[in-house]
């Protein structure tokens, strides 16, 4: 199992003792109409003030995860996370090696081996991987209550349910207790970090983000996720059902147990708990040596080193050393995946690094400038339909707070209840822009 140490840390060295005092959300309590950019910006509590309802996400075009049925640890029926040409789906089996590559495994440990953190059954009572619930676009939205990073988390409200399995269930423990929900008819990912759910259908989390599972998306520079690289976990699973079939075709995530300050696309965050010159950024992409034989392998253990040959394992987390992540699955063989242990570190190169960021050289950038944001009517009686209209540059994406969540394009409709002040939030790479808009209720 992976041992547990420090996963997030705040971005700038010479701030790494306000870690341990936390922070909390952001608040939304400013006069409608108001508008506040920064290049950081308040994830708030996924809450906000009024009632009704609303929607907006994908639209009534079908969505590509619509292959993907209900459930937790459903198969994804060969729907691939992200585009092609997202970094966790790109061949990198000819990349060049990095020149540090030696120095690098040889302070990983060239004799560790591999690990499948994952597996069939419980291990000391808990399940054995990291689990994903998939829902349907009719899945209640719920409120996300921040406990630790919330200016560094997308606000809700999200479409979590309320027996999303949690990591380590059915003992979460005191563990990472991710929670990964997927929505099939939005194709959203939404993914929690040290979530408790309460008993009003709400969640704490210390952190969360949503993820556009049919575009690229990077988050800002210097923010975690619900992974303290800034990436997104589900992608980098390893799933019985890709196994099953044949073909892995993604990168898969793995932990270290020291970091440096630097990242490398695509991670965007670091957690340093190391100074060392040839400790791992966070991002770095370890890869099977296309000259290891695997022929002495099972059929499965072979699709997971081919896997590790053509796109690599990416450095998530500081956790144990060459810990493969992967979904919990009563199918999966323990003894077979075990054998995994018998490929060393020796046997990966690290993929060249560029480029990498520290401190010194993070990208800078204008955040998204938003130049409208109305309501089809202002003053209504409850229970009216209201179009929520935008506009703004160069986001990413966007999250209306409360009763709407993430969503494409530029509107949303919503049934206030009562007088509801609402935030669009517009986010990319550089950082974050509210805009707050009150509709009355009389």
């Amino acid at each position: 199992m992976r041992i547990r140490l420090l996963r997030h840390a705040i971005v700038l060295p010479t701030a790494l003792l306000l870690l341990l005092a936390g922070c909390g959300g952001g608040s939304s309590a400013q006069p409608g109409g108001s508008l506040t950019s920064s290049g950081g910006g308040s994830g708030g509590s996924g809450g906000g003030s009024g009632g009704g309802g609303g929607n907006g996400g994908g639209g009534t075009q079908k969505s590509a995860c619509s292959v993907i049925p209900a459930g937790q640890g459903s198969s994804l029926n060969g729907f691939r996370p992200f585009p092609a040409t997202d970094l966790w789906n790109q061949d990198i089996s000819a990349s060049a090696v990095d020149p540090n590559s030696s120095d690098i495994i040889s302070f990983i440990g060239p004799s560790i081996g591999l690990h499948p953190d994952f597996g069939a059954g419980l291990y000391a009572g808990s399940s054995i991987g990291i689990p994903y619930t998939v829902v349907s676009g009719s899945q209640a939205l719920v409120n996300i209550k921040f406990t630790a990073y919330g200016d560094e988390s997308d606000s809700g409200p999200m479409p979590i349910p309320a027996n999303a399995a949690i990591e380590g269930y059915p003992n979460p423990g005191s563990g990472d207790r991710h929670v990964l929900v997927l929505d099939n008819s939005n194709c959203f990912l939404y993914e929690l970090y040290n979530s408790v759910s309460n008993s009003d259908g709400t969640w704490n989390a210390d952190s969360a983000a949503v993820w556009d599972l049919e575009n690229d998306e990077q988050r800002p520079w210097t923010w975690t996720s619900a992974d303290a690289a800034g990436l997104p976990i589900f992608p980098g699973l390893i799933r019985y059902d890709e196994v099953a079939s044949g073909n892995i075709q993604h990168a898969v995530r793995f932990t270290l147990p020291q970091s440096r300050a630097a990242i490398v696309p695509p991670a965007s965050h670091w957690a340093s708990n190391s100074t060392a010159q040839f400790a791992a950024p966070m991002g770095m992409r370890l890869r099977l040596k296309a000259s290891y034989d695997i022929s002495q392998f099972s059929p499965n253990v072979q699709v997971i080193l081919t896997a590790l040959k053509r796109y690599g394992m990416i450095m998530a987390d500081n956790g144990s050393a060459m810990y493969l992540s992967g979904a919990p699955d009563d199918r999966w063989d323990n003894n077979d995946l075990h054998n995994l242990s018998e490929v060393p570190a020796s046997a990966f190169e690290v993929v060249q690094m560029s480029p990498v960021y520290s401190a010194a050289n993070i990208p800078q950038g204008s955040a998204p400038i938003i130049t409208s944001f109305t309501a089809s009517a202002t003053t209504v009686s409850a229970g009216t339909q209201v179009t929520l209209n935008w506009q703004a540059s160069v986001a990413s994406y966007y999250v209306v707070s409360p009763q709407v969540g993430a969503v494409r394009g530029n509107t949303a409709t919503v049934s206030p209840a009562q007088t509801t002040v609402y935030t669009l939030y517009a986010t990319n790479q550089y950082g974050r822009t509210s805009s707050l808009l009150t509709v009355t209720v009389h």
